[in-house]
């Protein structure tokens, strides 16, 4: 069995305690002290009670110090919390309530494959959210949650179509000049080789 390096990182004692002796007996992880250099964690289990504001410095640090994923186990979060979470790299939560040592070892196995996981109530509560932060926040200043604004996708949709820039122009309304400087913008902020690898980014995200 290929055991999975974990690091714990709680914000008490008790809890530090009895969540590693849990994962410690569990032939599944190999736990590993934060910032090993010989044994770095696959991934970093946060153990706190509500998530504030200094429980995502906690997971800014692990983001930009780590390349580990990080699984989150909390008494309390709502579809808010959630998503500044996930802003900070969260890709698996866990409510202490559902945090028996079978479950926490699945959902530790399940985001070390690059998978996430959510309750199933929280699912459907992150999608609402999002919908209401494009609808309201994002949508009203042309920008959509993948980093393209509106006059991006609208012209890798017409370049995916086969339109050249002369036509996308035409089609929209701006010059040729325009379409041009929006293409480089993209390629360079999205680090895209070329038109074609422009567009396949867009397919993947669903744009077109």
């Amino acid at each position: 069995m290929e055991r999975t390096t974990v690091a714990l990182r709680a914000q008490d004692p008790i809890s530090q305690a009895g969540v590693a002796s849990q994962l410690r007996a569990r032939p599944e992880v190999s736990m590993t002290e934060w910032g090993a250099e010989d044994l770095p964690p696959q991934v970093t289990v946060v153990v706190v009670d509500a998530v504030d504001e200094d429980v995502l410095r906690m997971l800014r640090n692990i983001q930009r110090t780590s390349t580990s994923r990080t699984v989150l186990v909390t008494t309390d979060i709502d579809e808010q919390k959630l998503v500044s979470a996930a802003e900070c790299g969260v890709a698996g939560v866990v409510r202490r309530s559902e945090a028996t040592p079978e479950h926490l070892v699945h959902v530790i196995g399940t985001v070390a494959r690059g998978e996430g996981h959510l309750p199933s109530d929280l699912l459907g509560r992150l999608l609402q959210e999002v919908g209401r932060l494009q609808g309201q926040v994002l949508g009203p200043r042309g920008l959509h949650f993948t980093g393209l604004a509106a006059r991006e996708v609208d012209v890798l949709r017409l370049v995916a179509e086969g339109y050249d820039t002369a036509d996308i122009a035409t089609k929209l309304a701006y010059s040729e000049r325009t379409i041009k400087n929006v293409l480089h913008s993209v390629m360079t902020r999205l680090q895209l080789r070329n038109r074609s690898h422009a567009v396949a980014y867009a397919m993947r995200q669903g744009l077109i």
